[in-house]
């Protein structure tokens, strides 16, 4: 194995610009490959320690890797093999987003662990997909990939704006744990989730902005998560994994 084909390997795991510059990540070991692989997804080769004898079907062409190589170039401490090559999906945001009645916006969310856990819910719940809007984590992070545990092999995730989601049809329900002025705020169980729904969480730290109300911003709807305990605020993926599933519930 050249070392030209080992540096590109890392680049991908390591750089969000050589992974969408070259239309390509990596999966890392045989269950998340495998998945790939059953879900339609075009995976273009696949990396193993040598003499290993691993290899998943349908993954691409087995390219070794050179005594203790494939420990440092894997992105976890131990990683299993393969580590497989894909390429990205092609569908564009304007195409998923007509056809969906059920997604969940991520508005610049920057932890890859709570990408990946959203993922899992969002696809756990029959979201039609799942939106990112410009500047948050990359999906392709291969901290995402893997805690995703696969759901990201099975809801479509775009990249758009959430004025291009609300010209999709969709109406914006925003999230909250506080009263603001000039937001009229009701219970995720008492609003009617059945319509074509956008479930629309911040960032991390600082949530939605502030300054949006009912008159001002993009949310069509403010939905809150009654509180009993003292805490403020739930984890966002937690907080998110609550709202899939009562959209969910309200429509089976």
């Amino acid at each position: 194995m050249n070392n030209s084909t080992v540096q590109a390997l890392r680049k991908l795991l390591a750089q969000r610009s050589a992974r969408h510059d070259d239309g390509r990540f990596v999966i890392e070991g045989p269950v998340s490959t495998a998945e790939a692989v059953a879900a339609g997804w075009n995976c273009l080769m696949q990396f193993v320690p040598e003499g290993s004898g691993v290899r998943i079907e349908g993954a691409g062409p087995v390219q070794e890797l050179a005594d203790g190589v494939f420990e440092r170039v894997g992105s976890t401490k131990n990683p299993q093999a393969p580590l497989t090559v894909c390429e990205m999906p092609t569908a564009s945001s304007a195409d998923v987003l007509r056809d969906a009645s059920f997604v969940v916006v991520l508005d610049q969310l920057n932890d890859p662990g709570n990408l990946g856990t959203i993922l899992r819910s969002a696809e756990a719940a029959g979201a039609d997909a799942v939106v990112l809007t410009p500047g948050s984590v990359d999906v392709y992070n291969p901290k995402v990939v893997r805690a995703s545990a696969s759901a990201i092999f099975h809801v479509p995730v775009v990249t758009a704006t959430l004025e291009q989601v609300a010209d999709a049809g969709l109406t914006l329900a925003g999230t909250t744990s506080h009263a603001f002025p000039g937001r009229s705020v009701v219970a995720h169980t008492a609003a009617d989730l059945t319509g074509r729904v956008a479930i629309v969480m911040g960032n991390e730290a600082a949530g939605l902005p502030d300054e949006w109300n009912d008159e001002v911003g993009p949310i069509g709807l403010w939905l809150t998560i009654p509180h009993r305990g003292r805490t403020e605020s739930l984890n966002v993926a937690m907080a998110t994994t609550v709202l899939v599933f009562e959209v969910a519930r309200q429509r089976t």
